[in-house]
C-alpha cells in the first residue's frame, strides 16, 4: 500500500555539492566514467564498462531514446540587441511532439524568452543558410509565451528548421559556452525521436562496445521514448511536495515492448536512466486507469502527479499491462502516445522496474527523491561515497547501478 508523499520536506534532501564536482565538460571516453554500485545495502566502485557484468542475470534494459533538439534560437533585432527563444513544447497545430516536429511552414510553440524587455514589439528574424524563420508573440502566459513561427522555405519542416539555425540547449548549472563536441556527446548513441531538451543523461555513458558485451552477456535491451522537458530542471521551491507541480512529458511506447514487459515480468527490469524509469511505471498507471475507465480516448491518456497514491485498490502489474495491451489492439496503434506528471517520491510502490541506471542529481530535485524512493534512506550514503571518491556530478558526470 503506498504512503502518500505530499507531506515530504524538501530540505530531508539536501547534500552539499561543491560547484567543482559539477562535471562541466564530457570525458574523452564515454564508458570510462565511474560506476557507483549499490547492491543489497553495499556500495563498490567500478568502471562503467563493467556494467555487463554487474547486472543481474535475465535483465532486461530499458533505454529513452528520445534525441534532444537545438531547441535555443538567437534572434537579432534590426537595432541589433539578441533575444533568445527557448522551444519548451508545442501548442499548434499539433501537441504531439512527434507530430509538431514533422510540421511545415508555420506553428505556435510555448516558450521561454530571454531579454524580453528588448522586444518591443513586432517579429524578430533569424537568418539561416538558404532561408529566414520570423518570430512573434502570440500571447503571454505565466512564466512564459506562446510564440508563432513562420519560415521559408515552407516545404521545411520545423525539426529541420531547428537543426539549421537552432542551438542545443545545455543544462543551466554547466554555466559555460556550447562546444562543437557538445553536438555529439549532449546525445545518446542510440537517439532516434527528436523532441527533447535535455538529454536522458544516464544513456550518454554507453558506447557501440558496452552494447555489444551486453548483447554477449545475453542482456536483453528495448526503447521507448520520453521527450525530456525543461521541467527536469525545475527546483522544488515548496516547503512541502503537495505545493510542487510536477512538469508533464510525452510519452511513446510500441506495441512490442509492452509485450516484451509482460514476458519479463519476475525477471529484473532495469533502466536507464530517470525518464526510462518515469515512463515504465507510468505504463502501469495508464493500465490501471483504462481498467477503471475503460472508454477513455487516446487523447486523453495522462497520468496524473499523484494518481498512484491515490488509487486504493490497483489490480497486479500484469493484468494493467494486458489491460494497455488491449487496448492498444482495440484502437489498432503500434504506438501508444500519453503524458505523464508521475512523481515518484519516498512512499511510492515500483510496480516495474527492479533496479535503475543513473547519474547523480541536483540536491533538493525531484530526480533525488526518485533515488530516495529506490533505495530510502541510504542515498544520503550512497552521495556520501561518491563525494568522498572524487565522482562527478549532474549531466556529464558519472554513473550508478542501483539495485535494491
Amino acid at each position: 500500500m503506498n504512503t502518500n508523499p505530499k507531506h515530504l520536506a524538501i530540505k530531508d534532501f539536501v547534500y552539499e555539492l561543491p560547484d567543482e564536482r559539477i562535471a562541466k565538460y564530457p570525458l574523452p571516453e564515454r564508458d570510462q566514467s565511474k560506476l557507483l554500485l549499490y547492491h543489497n545495502h553495499t556500495i563498490a566502485d567500478h568502471t562503467f564498462t563493467s556494467l555487463p557484468d554487474l547486472l543481474p542475470a535475465g535483465s532486461l534494459l530499458v533505454f529513452n531514446n528520445t534525441k534532444v533538439v537545438q531547441a535555443r534560437l538567437i534572434f537579432h533585432k534590426p537595432t541589433g540587441g539578441a533575444v533568445e527563444i527557448f522551444c519548451l513544447e508545442p501548442v499548434k497545430p499539433h501537441r504531439e511532439v512527434q507530430l509538431a516536429m514533422q510540421h511545415t511552414r508555420s506553428c505556435t510553440w510555448k516558450c521561454l524568452v530571454g531579454n524580453n524587455k528588448r522586444w518591443k514589439e513586432g517579429v524578430l528574424k533569424l537568418f539561416f543558410e538558404g532561408g529566414v524563420v520570423t518570430a512573434e508573440r502570440d500571447a503571454q502566459q505565466e512564466g512564459h509565451f506562446l510564440i508563432r513561427f513562420t519560415w521559408t522555405p515552407a516545404e521545411l519542416t520545423f525539426a529541420e528548421v531547428l537543426e539549421r539555425c537552432g542551438r542545443l540547449p545545455l543544462p543551466p548549472y554547466l554555466n559555460r559556452e556550447l562546444t562543437p563536441e557538445d553536438r555529439t556527446r549532449y546525445q545518446t548513441i542510440y537517439a532516434r525521436n527528436e523532441g527533447a531538451v535535455a538529454a536522458p543523461t544516464a544513456g550518454l555513458h554507453f558506447t557501440d562496445q558496452v552494447m555489444a558485451s551486453l548483447q554477449a552477456k545475453g542482456i536483453e535491451s528495448t526503447y521507448l521514448t520520453l521527450h525530456v522537458g525543461a521541467g527536469t530542471f525545475k527546483p522544488v521551491k515548496a516547503d512541502t511536495m503537495e505545493d510542487h507541480e510536477m512538469h508533464a512529458e510525452q510519452l511513446m511506447v510500441s506495441k512490442q515492448v509492452v509485450k516484451q514487459l509482460l514476458q519479463h515480468l519476475g525477471q529484473p527490469i532495469i533502466p536507464v536512466g530517470t525518464t526510462s524509469m518515469r515512463s515504465l511505471e507510468s505504463l502501469y498507471w495508464l493500465g490501471t486507469l483504462l481498467q477503471q475507465q475503460p472508454g477513455l480516448k487516446p487523447e486523453e491518456l495522462h497520468v496524473t502527479q499523484w494518481l498512484p497514491y491515490d488509487i486504493s485498490t490497483p489490480p497486479a502489474t500484469t493484468e494493467a499491462l494486458q489491460t494497455l495491451l488491449g487496448y492498444m489492439e482495440l484502437y489498432q496503434v503500434e504506438h501508444l502516445h500519453a503524458s505523464t506528471q508521475i512523481i515518484i517520491a519516498p512512499g511510492y510502490t515500483f510496480r516495474i522496474c527492479s533496479g535503475l541506471v543513473t547519474n547523480f542529481h541536483q540536491p533538493e530535485s525531484t530526480l533525488l527523491l526518485l533515488v530516495s524512493a529506490l533505495i530510502g534512506g541510504d542515498w544520503k550514503q550512497v552521495y556520501q561515497h561518491a563525494l568522498d571518491n572524487d565522482y562527478r556530478f549532474l549531466s556529464y558526470g558519472d554513473s550508478s547501478l542501483l539495485l535494491p
